[in-house]
């Protein structure tokens, strides 16, 4: 975050949360011209390490967006797996069987692919 973010963060934000990742949620003190309604407060958090927009779990997204008023205690549904930023580029990023980053050994082939002929 630049050092003007910061000031204006100091001056006019209010700490609205913190989410598992260590991600800070703010938003302003009070709403523009001084009347409550008339605009919505401006909204922004600050990333732990590495801005990364994957980083925001659902539950806070929606708060962000003005979707809700206020985060979700919980996320959405129970059946949900935990909120995961995207992995790609990193060292905890996917990589399938075969590929030269996980050994480059893949299974034969089982003889039952037919090729289509026209």
């Amino acid at each position: 975050m630049s050092f003007a973010t910061r000031l204006y963060t100091m001056r006019n934000g209010e700490l609205v949360g913190e989410d598992a990742f260590g991600n800070r949620y703010y938003q302003e003190k009070r709403s523009a011209l001084g009347r409550e309604g008339l605009y919505r407060r401006k909204r922004w958090v600050f990333y732990k390490g590495k801005a990364e927009g994957s980083k925001v779990p659902a539950e806070w997204h929606a708060w962000l967006h003005h979707t809700s008023d206020a985060p979700l205690a919980t996320p959405a549904a129970d059946w949900a797996k935990p909120h995961q930023p995207n992995l790609t580029g990193t060292l905890g990023a996917y990589v399938p069987d075969g590929d030269e980053r996980a050994g480059g050994q893949r299974a034969a082939a089982t003889g039952d692919y037919q090729p289509w002929r026209p």
